[in-house]
């Protein structure tokens, strides 16, 4: 199943897709959607980022990258970052290299904290694209990532959310620049599983519906420059595209 966040002439709307259209609900997270009786033709919809998250949460997969101690390691990436499909990157020049990161998002659906490998995939409501866009020559100063993952509209999100993805570790992930394909990869070659992301995370951190769990970019980072056309495509989830400025 499909679930959005779209734009209509009263504001933003959840939506589900069935039949062709995008039928309005008023809650995603609901046990139940409730319709609220309007809908949009899927010709005609224009996809907000599909949730107003209080947390997004980056993973660093130190164990095969740098040799750090720790296998998995996150970090608080600011939700003020987050963008819709369509939205213009502001990148932030005269700072180094700006590289857009193609990965797979997962969304909360349920309170989750202290989360096992047995119940971790029951808190998800679904997954989507999400391009976490980084001045990358700023980690050598600021181990934190916190100037280079905070620029105007550094996290597109989007277009929809899919609850039904056979397999999260089994993603294929395609980075495009003005049409041509600049990287090709996928979930299977990130060290730690979705899985094992979710239940580090937890450990530490309760995560509430609307949430975001960004689980890394396995190769799949692309350097940018103005005027640049990106377009994030994942297997299943469909495409994410965003200009740079």
């Amino acid at each position: 199943m499909r679930l959005a966040r779209i734009k209509t002439t009263t504001g933003p709307q959840f939506a589900v897709e069935r039949d062709g259209n995008w039928d309005h609900v008023s809650d995603l997270f609901a046990k139940t959607f409730s319709f609220t009786g309007g809908s949009t033709p899927e010709a005609e919809a224009v996809f907000l980022a599909p949730v107003r998250p209080a947390v997004v949460v980056g993973i660093a997969h130190n164990l095969t990258i740098n040799e750090h101690p720790l296998p998995i390691q996150a970090w608080h990436k600011s939700v003020h970052t987050v963008a819709n499909p369509q939205d213009v990157i502001v990148a932030a020049r005269h700072r180094g290299t700006v590289n857009i990161e193609g990965e797979l998002a997962v969304v909360i659906g349920k309170s989750a904290t202290s989360l096992t490998a047995g119940n971790a995939l029951e808190h998800v409501l679904g997954f989507t694209c999400v391009n976490d866009v980084t001045n990358v020559d700023q980690g050598a100063v600021d181990e934190r990532n916190f100037q280079g993952k905070a620029g105007v509209n550094y996290t597109p999100l989007g277009p929809w959310i899919e609850t039904e993805l056979p397999d999260p570790d089994l993603v294929g992930i395609d980075v495009a620049v003005n049409g041509e394909i600049r990287a090709k990869s996928g979930t299977f070659n990130l060290p730690s599983s979705v899985v094992e992301c979710l239940v580090y995370v937890t450990s530490w951190l309760t995560l509430e519906p609307g949430d975001v769990v960004m689980t890394g970019a396995p190769g799949t980072a692309v350097a940018v420059q103005p005027g640049d056309r990106v377009e994030i495509s994942l297997g299943g989830l469909g495409s994410l595209s965003n200009t740079v400025a």
